[in-house]
C-alpha cells in the first residue's frame, strides 16, 4: 500500500530478544517512546520495560524518550535496534575471578561503576573504572600505531558492523566470544574490527546476574563465579568476596607482564571512557571487562567496613608486583612475600571478630560516636598536638652530620660529610656545625623535588636520591642529588621530612611523626630473621607463587628460606593486618600511584614519558624514568583538549606545556588529571554524596 502525502515513511527496527525486524510507518514528529510503543504487542506478556532503542549507525543510545524522529536525526535509510539495557558482562575483579554481572549498557561507564560496585559491596566506586583486556601483543606498539582503517558498514540478517563514533575509546573494540577468559580476538587481516551488534547469545554456562541476588556464589576450578539460587543472599556473596580463591594456571598465564618503562606506559590504553556508555565503546553481551583500582588515593580505608574493598585493592596490588608493574628491591620482594604467605595462612583459620555488626547495639553505637570524636580531634589538633603546644612559636628543625653528592660528569667525585640543617623546606649544608651562624656551602629548597629511596638493609645502605627543580631556568632537568645516612632512624627522620618538603608541608605538619613510624615499621619487616619462626620444609613452598619472575630468577633455591626467614616479622599478624600493611608497603614503592603515558611536547621529535600521580605530574625521561620536570596540581589554572588534532594543553602558573599522547588517546590522560582532582576534593568534613556530576565535569573534556 502506497501513502502519499501523509509524510510518514517507512522505519526499519530489529528486535533483537525476538530476532525479528518489524517496519513501522512513523512521521518526523513522532517521538521515541510512540515508537516504542509500536513494537510492543499489548498481547505478549514480556516485560519491556528495560528496553530501549540502539541506533547501530550512529552507535547512541536513544533514550530521551520525548525527543521527536527529526530531533535526534532518524530517517527513512536507518536501522534501529530494540534491545534491553541491561545486558550480561563478564567481569574480571582484581583478584583474577570472573563474574557474569547484569549492568547498564546504556548509562554513562561512571554510573555503571557505580552500581557495580554497590552489588560487589565496595565503598567508593570512584576509585575504580572498568578497562579493556590486554594481550601482549598490545604492548608492542603505541596505540597511535595501530591500523585506523575504516570498517565499512555492513547489514545482514540484522547483525550491523561498524566503527565506534570518532569520539569514543576507540581502543582495540572486544570481538564477542561465548564464555572466553577475555582475551582480544585479533582478525586474520592483522587489523582490529568492532564487535557486531547481533542477537545475544546464551554462555555454555549461564549464571544469575549478581544486581538481583537469590542464592550463593560458587568458585569452580577455572576462575569462574556460578551461582546456587536454592539458598542464602547478598550478604554471603559481599562476604564471599572478601576472601579470593587461587587463579588458574590458564588464567594467570594470560596476565600482561610489561618488560620496560615504555610497556607499562602501553598498558594504560584500554581505560574505558566514564562520559560514554560501555555500548558506545564496542562492547556487547558476554564481552569481558577488567575492574580495576584507577585512581591510586584510597580514601577512608577502614578495615570495619571495607572488608571485599581492602581485599581487592590487596589482590591488585600483588598482582602488580608479581607481573613487575611496579618495581622493588630484593628485601622489598622478600617482605611481600612473607606477607602474602601469612595471608594465605591466616585464610585458612578463624579470624577474629572485627567487630562490624557492634554499632547494631547500644553500647556499639556510643564507642563509634567516641570513636569518630577522637578520630576528629586528632584529624583537627594533630598526633602529638599535646607535647606540640608549647613549641608553637619555634620553627621546626631538623640537623645531623651526614654525607652528600652531586653527581657530574667526568669527575670521580664520592660523597662528602656536611652538617645538614633543614628548616622551611629547605635543606643548608655546612662543613661543621660551627659554621652554622655563617652563609651555608650549599643551599636546596626541597619544595616539588622528587624524593626516591635507595635502602639495602643487608649492606647498611641508607640513602635518598633527590630530584630538585631548578632555581632559575623551568626548561633545564632537574638536578640530581644524594644523601647518604648512618643508619635507620637517622633515614626515617630525613626521608619523612624531605618527602614532606617536596609537598610544600614543612617539620610542623601533624603528619611528620606518623611518616617516620610507618618508615621505620616498612624497614622492621624487611629485616631477615636468624631462622624461620615457622617449622615449614621450604621445599613444600613454590617461590614463583611469591615471587616476580626477576626476583625468582635471582634467588633461585634460596628464594622459600629467605621467605620463610621474613616471615618472622609479620608471623602474629592477623588476615586483616597483613593485608592493610601489604597495603601501606605497596604505597610506599618509589613507583607507587604514577600511571605512564608515551607523548610527544609540542615542537618535539623526541617520545617521552608523562607520569600522572594524584597530586602532579611528572615529565620523565623515556628509557630511565629519570624526572625531567614536575608540575603540581594546585599550580595548575586549567587544562582543555584539541580534539580535532588530539592535543592537550595545560596551563600552570609558570607556563605552559602541550603534548600528544602516543600510548593512549588524549581523552585518558585527561580523565586522570580530573579524577585525581576530584579525588582531591573529599573530605571527611563534607556530604559524602557522590557528586558524578562534578565527575563528569572535570573529566568529560566537553565543558
Amino acid at each position: 500500500m502506497i501513502h502519499v502525502g501523509d509524510n510518514t515513511w517507512n522505519l526499519r527496527v530489529y528486535i533483537t530478544d525476538l530476532q525479528v525486524e518489524k517496519t513501522l510507518r512513523v512521521k518526523g514528529d513522532m517521538h521515541i517512546g510512540g515508537v516504542m510503543l509500536k513494537l510492543v504487542d499489548p498481547e505478549n506478556p514480556k516485560d519491556w520495560s528495560d528496553h530501549a532503542l540502539w541506533w547501530p549507525a550512529k552507535n547512541i543510545w536513544l533514550t530521551r524518550t520525548r525527543s521527536t524522529l527529526d530531533q535526534v536525526g532518524v530517517h527513512a535509510d536507518c536501522l534501529l535496534h530494540f534491545t534491553p539495557m541491561h545486558k550480561v558482562l563478564r567481569v574480571q575483579l582484581p583478584d583474577l575471578r570472573y563474574l557474569d554481572c547484569r549492568v547498564d549498557f546504556s548509562i554513562k561507564t561512571f554510573g555503571a561503576v557505580v552500581n557495580l560496585c554497590k552489588d560487589l559491596g565496595i565503598r567508593h566506586p570512584e576509585e575504580l573504572s572498568l578497562c579493556k583486556p590486554l594481550e601482549s601483543e598490545h604492548l608492542k606498539k603505541n596505540y597511535s600505531e595501530f591500523p585506523k582503517r575504516a570498517i565499512p558498514i555492513a547489514e545482514q540478517n540484522g547483525h550491523s558492523y561498524l566503527e565506534p563514533a570518532p569520539d569514543t575509546n576507540s581502543f582495540i573494540p572486544i570481538n564477542s566470544f561465548n564464555g572466553s577468559c577475555g582475551s582480544l580476538d585479533k582478525p586474520q587481516n592483522g587489523t582490529f574490527s568492532c564487535a557486531p551488534v547481533h542477537t545475544p547469545r546464551k554462555p555454555a554456562q549461564q549464571s544469575t546476574p549478581i544486581s538481583s541476588p537469590t542464592g550463593t556464589w560458587k568458585h569452580s576450578s577455572n576462575g569462574y563465579a556460578t551461582f546456587n539460587d536454592s539458598s542464602s543472599s547478598l550478604g554471603d556473596f559481599t562476604e564471599n568476596l572478601a576472601t579470593s580463591p587461587h587463579p588458574s594456571p590458564d588464567v594467570r598465564a594470560r596476565l600482561v607482564r610489561p618488560k620496560s618503562l615504555l610497556e607499562r606506559a602501553r598498558m594504560n590504553i584500554g581505560w574505558l571512557d566514564s562520559s560514554l556508555s560501555i555500548m558506545e565503546q564496542g562492547i556487547r553481551d558476554f564481552d569481558t571487562l577488567c575492574l580495576r583500582f584507577k585512581y591510586y588515593t584510597f580514601f577512608d580505608l577502614n578495615p570495619k567496613y571495607d572488608q571485599v574493598r581492602i581485599n581487592q585493592l590487596y589482590e591488585q596490588a600483588k598482582w602488580a608486583l608479581l607481573n613487575e608493574e611496579i618495581d622493588c628491591t630484593e628485601e622489598e620482594a622478600l617482605m611481600f612475600a612473607a606477607l602474602q604467605f601469612q595471608i594465605n595462612r591466616q585464610s585458612e583459620v578463624q579470624q577474629p571478630d572485627s567487630g562490624i555488626d557492634a554499632s547494631r547495639t547500644e553500647n556499639g553505637t556510643d564507642d563509634d560516636i567516641d570513636a569518630a570524636l577522637s578520630e576528629l580531634q586528632i584529624t583537627l589538633e594533630g598526633p602529638n598536638a599535646q607535647s606540640q603546644a608549647h613549641d608553637i612559636t619555634k620553627i621546626p628543625e631538623l640537623t645531623d652530620y651526614m654525607y652528600f653528592l652531586k653527581p657530574k660528569r667526568f669527575t670521580l667525585k664520592g660523597y662528602k660529610r656536611y652538617f645538614f640543617t633543614y628548616r622551611d623546606l629547605h635543606l643548608y649544608l655546612f662543613k661543621t656545625h660551627d659554621d652554622v651562624r655563617r652563609p651555608p656551602a650549599i643551599a636546596i629548597n626541597l619544595r616539588g623535588c622528587e624524593v626516591t629511596p635507595e635502602v639495602n638493609i643487608a649492606s647498611g645502605k641508607f640513602s635518598i636520591k633527590l630530584e630538585v627543580p631548578p632555581e632559575t631556568d623551568s626548561n633545564e632537568p632537574y638536578n640530581e642529588m644524594w644523601i647518604k645516612c648512618d643508619d635507620e632512624n637517622q633515614y626515617a627522620k630525613w626521608i619523612a621530612a624531605c618527602r614532606l618538603a617536596s609537598k610544600g608541608r614543612s617539620l610542623a605538619d601533624s603528619s611528620y611523626d606518623v611518616e617516620v613510624s610507618n618508615v621505620k615499621q616498612l624497614l622492621n619487616m624487611q629485616k631477615p630473621a636468624q631462622e624461620p619462626a615457622v617449622r615449614i620444609n621450604p621445599g613444600s613452598i613454590e617461590p614463583a607463587d611469591y615471587l616476580s619472575s626477576r626476583h625468582f630468577k635471582k634467588l633461585r633455591s634460596k628464594g622459600a628460606q629467605r621467605m620463610l626467614e621474613a616471615h618472622a616479622n609479620v608471623q602474629n599478624l592477623t588476615l586483616m593486618e597483613a593485608k592493610m600493611k601489604y597495603i601501606q608497603a605497596w604505597q610506599s614503592l618509589p613507583d607507587f600511584g604514577v600511571t605512564l603515558f608515551v607523548i610527544k611536547f609540542d615542537g618535539h621529535k623526541k617520545e617521552e614519558l608523562l607520569g600522572v600521580a594524584h597530586n602532579r605530574i611528572m615529565r620523565m625521561e623515556l628509557s630511565s624514568g629519570d624526572h625531567l620536570k614536575t608540575w603540581r596540581y594546585n599550580t595548575m589554572k586549567a587544562w582543555n583538549v584539541n580534539w580535532g588534532i588530539k592535543c592537550m594543553m595545560i596551563q600552570f602558573q609558570d607556563g605552559n606545556i602541550m603534548f600528544s599522547c602516543l600510548s593512549a588517546d588524549c581523552k585518558v590522560v585527561h580523565e586522570f588529571i580530573g579524577g585525581y582532582i576530584f579525588m582531591s576534593m573529599r573530605s571527611k568534613e563534607t556530604n559524602q554524596t557522590l557528586n558524578e556530576e562534578l565527575f563528569h565535569k572535570l573529566t568529560g573534556g566537553w565543558v
